[in-house]
């Protein structure tokens, strides 16, 4: 779907910007923005979640409406800032609380942990304000994991872009281009129009499935809020070809919750280098190592994959 919505704001491009349509949007600190958003970069541009080092362009849903928007890195790691553009000034609300929702600040479970831990301690100082950066839309979140089973990253990220371009809604933010998923599109998809995109046969059929879902209701993201962990869980797992892993980083990037993906193999790795003296450690050994981690357990998470692809080395030893 090409349908273009045109806004015009900062950032790559550099045009200016309509009246009413920009605005400062304060954030918690310390917060290090580049730090936190550079995985969308790191892995390839898949046109989704877009960042270039300075801007992140991204689009949110409100009120049946797709809204796509700019983010320029204002301020500091301690008192940091988002310069954003709209298309439209009605849209400013749904867009700022989007913005104001986008990372997980834990400060106080962070300081406590970092009192009986001196690895995550050590690693808030050589990576302050290191954050997660939550999914805001539970199609593009699943998208997300199913794209990324069993393959590299960057493969993923080429598999999602390959699906942006064919099956996605494009809108033009900042003189760029930023794509979102309608769900009733991709629902009505057959799975052999995916494999053109050289996703599996099985993965096509997770997608079209899993999008089924999200456009019926079934799967809504406001009432799996409402769920306790195990019951996401087992909502999610319920879901052909969406096991444990999917539920998972579901829990800790879309909802927010201080969740260990124990499963996935980053994290397995990063925790055998910060407790088990390198060893790659299996799922429940991750779960029993990171136990202590508590109410900062998405924040401690974030740093460790960081510091396993900047900086190894500062995983090792206490």
């Amino acid at each position: 779907m090409r349908d273009e919505i045109q806004a015009h704001g900062p950032g790559w491009a550099g045009e200016a910007i309509e009246p009413g349509t920009r605005f400062t949007v304060a954030l918690q600190g310390p917060l290090d923005l580049a730090a936190s958003l550079e995985g969308f970069h790191r892995w390839g541009d898949d046109l989704v979640d877009r960042w270039d080092g300075r801007t992140l362009l991204r689009t949110t849903r409100a009120d049946g409406q797709v809204i796509a928007f700019a983010c320029t890195v204002a301020g500091s790691v301690e008192a940091p800032a988002l310069e954003v553009a709209v298309a439209d000034a009605r849209h400013r609300p749904a867009v700022e609380a989007a913005v104001q929702g986008m990372f997980v600040q834990a400060p106080a479970a962070l300081a406590t942990l970092c009192a009986i831990d001196p690895l995550v301690a050590r690693l808030e100082q050589r990576f302050p304000g290191t954050r997660p950066v939550l999914q805001l839309d539970l199609l593009t979140a699943l998208i997300r994991a199913i794209s990324a089973q069993q393959v590299n990253l960057r493969w993923a990220a080429t598999t999602r872009r390959r699906l942006a371009e064919a099956f996605g809604t494009r809108h033009i933010v900042a003189g760029r281009e930023v794509y979102s998923f309608d769900p009733e599109r991709l629902a009505g998809l057959a799975p052999a129009a995916l494999r053109a995109l050289q996703f599996t046969t099985r993965k096509a059929e997770y997608l079209v499935a899993t999008a089924a879902e999200v456009a019926s209701g079934r799967l809504d993201l406001a009432r799996l809020r409402e769920l306790p962990d195990e019951a996401v869980i087992e909502r999610i797992t319920a879901l052909r070809g969406l096991g444990r892993w999917t539920a998972d980083w579901l829990l800790a990037r879309t909802l927010g919750r201080p969740r260990v993906a124990a499963g996935d193999l980053g994290v397995r790795k990063a925790v055998g280098l910060a407790y088990a003296g390198g060893r790659l450690l299996a799922e429940q050994e991750v779960r029993e190592l990171t136990a202590h981690w508590g109410a900062a357990a998405g924040v401690a998470q974030q740093l460790l994959l960081h510091a396993l692809a900047h900086d190894p080395h500062s995983l090792v030893g206490s």
